[in-house]
């Protein structure tokens, strides 16, 4: 009988598949076990105890600012901020609408802020608003078991006590950006932070800023507090005094009110600013809250430009107080003494072209110290003839135009020393001889700040010995003060060249403002101010008519007292303020007073 053999190769190559199946799965599901045992460990073990433990960052006091005599003008008060967490949410979008119902925000703009933390984990808390009114914190409580992705927490909140007062020396907060966060992810910041991002609050944020505490709970499967495990209080910030004198720098802002311009009082021995006003200004207590770029945008579109501190980042010709700098180029060169003197018509031609005097009748025969009195244009027409463009740069230099001052203020502009490789450079095109001339009384394409004309008057107070001007006076450590320490050696920088030049200038000076010259009107008997006016046209009839807007120059004065022991330095800028002994000088004169 024949026996019949079924083929089962067929279902031994099936079983062989299932095999390989079962196999590759298996490997599969330890390589998945290792991933989570070996290289996730810490993130699950993280996730697991989160489910227990609760991590509180307390945020710190930042420390105060105060003015040389002890006048707070920065502190803090208490407020309330609440973060979202998105690893708490099961439906966005219905988390989205209860959240901004709660909080009487739009639904659009509380996704928009939590869009903008995006690449970051959805452990991370974002904060969503601040400044909670009493109201909202007791809202928030009150629901705190049906919103389990929010938290609430109590913020130190920066105060400006007297609002835009000394606004753009004191700078202000915002929140910590993304880029930021990555580049100080060394100093403890996290997202939501407020830190500081101009002025004072910026350039000393590690000495105001102060260390976070922490508070570490055990909580129960609904998220309520079982005990305390771990707590560090937050430590203050420091306290930084400033070099500003509070009613110096309310007088300054006093009289540049309702003008665009600015104002910089100093000590031209140490260095030490006494005051320094921009106007616009604007009050950084706006800024204490996390806004919308919105908000942002309006303020850097105003017009105005509230924002920018003339002081130090303002770019004005200098005028006739340049002057100051050609008589001293003139008489340290050799190319002028103090006796040789040009006559004034009212007139020239030079390089076949016509300058004019801004006194028509002239001034008739002027030497080194009258051209300073009377800021004859004629006189100085013919010394930057004589020095020629390179010299007239390079001795600009020596005295501070062109470069950083080294004030402690972030932002800072260099202004603009022209010479003919500047010209090629930029403009591809040569220096002409009669741009020279201009050059010579401050006009052209030469540029400085209100701090830079400061440290060249001071430099000529202290014929020659240069100092670098600062707002920082001292910081107080847990009791310690450390005071204010020079970052270069007293008289670095300063002139070498010789030092009788500038008992001249001073003359000068010192003429102009208390022998009738264009800077008598800050004259004050018995204090013996020198000084030196400047006015600058800057804009011609066709953009005045655009602006509907009469020409007028900006209104330049710049001058310390006394002549032989000079202890402040007053220098003043006025836009569109007319002559500068007009505007210029007579806000000096109540500054100096």
């Amino acid at each position: 009988m024949a026996r019949i053999y079924e083929d089962l190769t067929p279902l031994y190559r099936r079983i062989r598949v299932i095999q390989r199946l079962i196999i590759a799965l298996v490997i599969l599901m330890c390589v998945f076990i290792w991933k989570m045992q070996i290289l996730d460990y810490n993130r699950y073990w993280q996730k697991a105890e989160n489910n227990r433990l609760r991590e509180i960052k307390l945020t710190p006091q930042r420390g105060l600012i105060v003015d040389r005599n002890g006048v707070i003008l920065a502190k803090n008060r208490a407020s309330f901020k609440v973060s979202f967490i998105r690893e708490n949410v099961t439906d966005m979008n219905l988390s989205l609408e209860r959240v901004a119902r709660l909080l009487s925000m739009k639904k659009e703009e509380l996704a928009a802020r939590l869009a903008k933390y995006n690449s970051l984990p959805d452990f991370v808390p974002i904060v969503i608003k601040d400044e909670l009114s009493v109201e909202e914190v007791a809202r928030i409580e009150s629901h705190q078991m049906e919103f389990p992705e929010l938290r609430l927490a109590m913020e130190p909140q920066r105060d400006y006590p007297f609002g835009p007062f000394a606004s753009h020396v004191l700078g202000y907060l915002q929140e910590i950006s993304l880029a930021e966060l990555r580049h100080r992810k060394n100093q403890g910041h996290e997202v939501g932070d407020m830190i500081g991002k101009t002025g004072i609050e910026f350039q000393y944020e590690e000495e105001l800023a102060g260390r976070k505490g922490l508070v570490v709970e055990v909580v129960d499967s609904l998220g309520r507090k079982v005990k305390e495990l771990v707590q560090r209080p937050p430590t203050r910030g420091n306290k930084v005094y400033l070099s500003l004198d509070y009613d110096l720098q309310a007088k300054a802002e006093e009289l540049l009110k309702g003008r665009e311009g600015a104002i910089v009082v100093l000590d031209p021995r140490s260095g030490d600013i006494l005051a320094l006003a921009s106007f616009p200004n604007y009050d950084p207590n706006k800024f204490i809250h996390r806004f919308s770029p919105q908000e942002w945008v309006s303020f850097v579109q105003d017009p105005r430009h509230p924002l920018e501190n003339r002081a130090i980042r303002g770019l004005y010709a200098p005028g006739s107080i340049f002057k100051l700098v050609m008589a001293l180029a003139g008489l340290d060169s050799g190319l002028v003494s103090p006796w040789t003197t040009f006559f004034c018509s009212g007139t020239t031609i030079i390089y076949g072209h016509p300058f004019s005097c801004w006194y028509e009748p002239g001034h008739g025969a002027v030497n080194l110290v009258s051209a300073i009195q009377h800021s004859c244009n004629i006189y100085f027409y013919n010394l930057g003839k004589l020095l020629g463009i390179e010299r007239i740069a390079a001795y600009a230099r020596q005295f501070g135009l062109g470069k950083l001052t080294g004030i402690d203020l972030p932002g800072e502009k260099t202004g603009l020393v022209p010479d003919p490789e500047w010209k090629r450079r930029s403009r591809g095109a040569p220096w002409y001889p009669g741009e020279t001339i201009s050059v010579s009384i401050g006009q052209g394409p030469i540029l400085v700040t209100p701090l830079q004309v400061a440290v060249l008057t001071g430099m000529i107070a202290l014929r020659g010995k240069r100092v670098t001007p600062h707002l920082f006076l001292q910081v107080e450590r847990r009791k310690e003060l450390v005071k204010y320490s020079p970052a270069q050696p007293a008289g670095e920088g300063s002139w070498s060249g010789k030092q009788t030049i500038f008992d001249r200038v001073i003359t000068g000076m010192w003429k102009s403002v208390n022998a009738g010259g264009t800077g008598q009107g800050a004259r004050l008997e018995g204090y013996d101010i020198c000084g030196k006016t400047g006015s600058t046209q800057v804009v011609s009839q066709d953009t005045a008519d655009k602006l509907k807007r009469k020409i007028k120059t900006h209104s330049w004065f710049t001058g310390f007292a006394s002549r032989d022991n000079p202890r402040v330095l007053v220098t003043v800028i006025v836009e569109f303020g007319g002559m500068g002994g007009q505007t210029a000088a007579p806000i000096a004169r109540q500054l100096f007073e």
